[in-house]
């Protein structure tokens, strides 16, 4: 039996973050909603839980991915609800994470101002919009904000992507 990982992104909205890992091959199940981590009174940000498999896709390539598919760079006065984030599941990943900000940090002019916090909480959004942009491909939000995501993946990292997303 193939081992599963998890990790959780807050790239902004999540229907674009979740369109996004979707696409990935060794991606086995992305769940969108609202996540919490642990150390204060933080809000819920939209973020997606992404569940993988190790041997086809590496967790250095979903951070990438994550980071240049949604403005990690950029800070803007929506950032607790929309929050740029990579929520791990335990001290472990955290620290290989930290291990590796440099080598990412060095793929961006801007500073990285996406946060490394450990996951504490989630809460799913409701059935109605999972599956967003798979379900909805032609409303003016998919078409406006999601598409020019989907169409960075592929121009960055086209081997990484199923060649057809059947959700």
């Amino acid at each position: 039996m193939k081992s599963i990982k998890k990790i959780a992104f807050g790239g902004g909205c999540h229907w674009c973050t979740e369109a996004v890992f979707q696409s990935l091959k060794g991606v086995e199940k992305v769940e969108q909603g609202f996540v919490a981590s642990e150390g204060g009174n933080e809000t819920f940000s939209e973020a997606v839980i992404v569940s993988f498999f190790p041997d086809e896709i590496s967790f250095q390539d979903l951070v990438l991915i994550h980071l240049f598919t949604h403005e990690s760079t950029a800070d803007h006065s929506f950032r607790n609800k929309y929050r740029s984030a990579i929520y791990t599941m335990n001290p472990r990943d955290k620290e290989k994470l930290e291990s590796m900000w440099g080598e990412f940090q060095a793929q961006f002019e801007g500073k990285l101002i996406t946060k490394i916090l450990p996951f504490k909480a989630f809460y799913p959004s409701e059935e109605m919009f999972q599956n967003y942009y798979y379900s909805n491909p032609g409303k003016p939000f998919c078409k406006k904000y999601i598409d020019p995501k989907l169409e960075l993946l592929r121009e960055k990292f086209s081997k990484k992507m199923v060649s057809k997303k059947t959700v």
